[in-house]
């Protein structure tokens, strides 16, 4: 039974959705290799620009299943000293994996979002939630800790650090409201209409260059470690300057002039290309900017 399922459901975006419905879509060991490989299949789809990431039926992830996690992968005749540390990366590598993934990730928050259900929905790029959707750092309620699968740094970041540490230290259970109030997620939406809300979302980040939101998306999140004004400006001067050496912006500026919806390839700028062409050959031309 295949747990994680991945759908090309419109030009250029694709959903990956987790389905383990009879347990609300809850982590299992097995569920967590299905996704990681579900990443690495639309990582590696140069013609997906846009991820959807989506629970199965009423729930979009309740957590780590405590009653049926599966099988342990990789174990085999270890010790049990080093069975824990490979058993809990199972799990936590997951967010590092989504922001790998070079395509913008939207998550369509349809349920239940705990745990880490809750951390999954952090490491999209963006966030839309059902009315139905619920959030709560699941860890301090079972006896554990709450920070997990990477919410102690994604979460404060997102929400101010008084609002993550009290969600964390609690474990209240937020709405969708109170999500999209705090800044959680982007917006929320009637159940029925999330999933087209979002697939819309991702049509209109198709009509900009692949390659536009691949490089802002890392940006994005490389700034988001980074502790210093000016590196962060350096970082973004250089994938502009990447992007800008391509034809973008001139088909930009042809597009208007003509009233016409622009077409990015993320093709090398020709006038560039000549350019180096005629110095290998001896000649001298400058291009024009």
């Amino acid at each position: 039974m295949q747990l994680v399922t991945t759908e090309r459901i419109r030009p250029h975006v694709s959903i990956v959705r987790l389905d383990r419905q009879h347990r609300r879509n809850a982590m299992s060991f097995e569920l967590m290799t299905e996704l990681e490989e579900a990443f690495e299949t639309v990582a590696a789809d140069n013609d997906c620009w846009v991820v959807i990431l989506t629970g199965q039926g009423a729930g979009f992830c309740s957590g780590l299943d405590l009653e049926d996690p599966g099988v342990i992968p990789g174990i085999e005749e270890l010790p049990l000293s080093r069975i824990g540390p490979i058993a809990m990366g199972h799990f936590s590598k997951i967010v590092p994996i989504m922001r790998d993934v070079p395509q913008p990730i939207i998550a369509a928050v349809n349920g239940a979002a705990f745990g880490g259900g809750l951390c999954l929905s952090l490491g999209a790029d963006v966030r839309y939630a059902a009315e139905s959707a619920r959030f709560n750092a699941t860890g301090i309620v079972n006896g554990l800790c709450s920070t997990e699968l990477g919410a102690s740094w994604l979460l404060p970041r997102l929400v101010g650090a008084s609002r993550s540490s009290e969600l964390l230290l609690t474990g209240r259970e937020i709405d969708a409201r109170e999500a999209e109030r705090i800044g959680l997620v982007s917006g929320v939406l009637p159940d029925p209409d999330l999933l087209d809300h979002c697939v819309g979302v991702a049509e209109e980040m198709c009509r900009f260059s692949a390659f536009g939101l691949q490089m802002t998306k890392q940006v994005i999140w490389d700034n988001l470690e980074t502790n210093s004004l000016r590196a962060a400006i350096d970082l973004e001067d250089k994938s502009q300057l990447l992007l800008g050496n391509t034809e973008n912006l001139i088909e930009c500026v042809t597009a208007r002039k003509e009233g016409r919806v622009p077409v990015y390839t993320d093709m090398p700028r020709t006038d560039i290309a000549e350019a180096v062409r005629a110095a290998f050959e001896g000649e001298s031309k400058v291009p024009k900017y």
